[in-house]
């Protein structure tokens, strides 16, 4: 089965796979983040979640996926500590901006970042066509951001803090994903790296959920919460898990790019489940997204 999947990387065949794969990880990304700011403390949700798929991922490094190999630890270790960053800032701008104001301003930073480190990096190039297409998305995403920025009414005391964490928050998802790309390639097996990160990554923030578990003095329905926790761990998987195999087999910078379409996700998810209006505008804004996407994907 690896033998298989590796032949598909620099192919045509891995390059509509890694669109596939980019696309699926869009979906279920703006699924995980939803979950972690719905109706619990983002900080707890985030806990549970890590916990869920740490623990999910022990039988496989037991039993399944190879041991890293020597050079891989010093990798992962440090991908722990970025991710480690990463969860931090996230669950910091959650709890203090609304998801539909931050959550495209993250994303949507994200991909600039990205797009920049794999031409230093990697020496990708995107054509003029994809530039475009780039242009496109990040207009539908920061307008969304912007006009819900105008029309929020929530959160209004800790705005500006909630945008200024939203765009650190987003350098640091391309420092992730960029250095995450390196580690995946960096090993034969792209799931020994996927699922040891895991592994190691499942336990940080279950210590810090605990240390804010111990200081809340209403305590949340903890049936509620281990059950986000185990839907968020299982879908992490699937999220993260299709992104790093898509910059295995295809440009970062196009796969980055093709994920940041969790906006229109999001914004359906806020609609549907978080209470958050959508009008006509966000609609609109929304189809430049999706151009945008479909131009950088097709533009290759």
């Amino acid at each position: 089965m690896i033998e298989q999947f590796l032949l598909l990387e620099g192919t045509n065949a891995g390059h509509w796979v890694a669109i596939f794969l980019a696309l699926a990880a869009a979906a279920l990304h703006a699924t995980f983040g939803a979950l972690q700011k719905g109706k619990h403390d983002p900080w707890l949700s985030r806990g549970a979640m890590d916990l869920s798929y740490g623990l999910i991922a022990l039988p496989f490094v037991i039993f399944v996926v190879p041991v890293p190999e020597p050079h891989m630890w010093s990798i992962l270790f440090i991908a722990l500590v970025i991710h480690s960053i990463y969860k931090v800032l996230q669950a910091w701008t959650y709890s203090r901006g609304a998801y539909t104001v931050v959550y495209p301003i993250v994303r949507g930073t994200s991909p600039v970042f990205t797009v920049v480190a794999a031409f230093f990096i990697f020496g990708e190039v995107f054509s003029l066509i994809q530039i475009l297409g780039l242009i496109s998305l990040l207009i539908g995403i920061f307008g969304l951001a912007f006009y819900n920025l105008k029309t929020v009414v929530i959160d209004r005391v800790s705005l500006g803090l909630a945008l200024m964490l939203a765009v650190i928050t987003g350098l640091f998802v391309a420092i992730y994903t960029t250095y995450d790309t390196y580690g995946i390639r960096s090993t034969y097996n792209p799931f020994t790296f996927i699922f040891w990160l895991f592994l190691l990554d499942g336990f940080f923030m279950p210590l810090i959920a605990y240390m804010r578990w111990s200081l809340v003095s209403e305590k949340p329905n903890l049936s509620g919460l281990v059950g986000r926790g185990i839907i968020g761990g299982i879908i992490a998987y699937f999220s993260f898990g299709s992104i790093m195999l898509a910059t295995r087999l295809d440009d970062v910078g196009q796969a980055s790019v093709m994920r940041e379409t969790s906006i229109i996700f999001a914004v359906l998810i806020g609609f549907l489940f978080l209470n958050e209006n959508v009008g006509l505008l966000r609609l609109c804004l929304i189809t430049l997204i999706a151009i945008g996407a479909i131009v950088v994907g097709v533009g290759a």
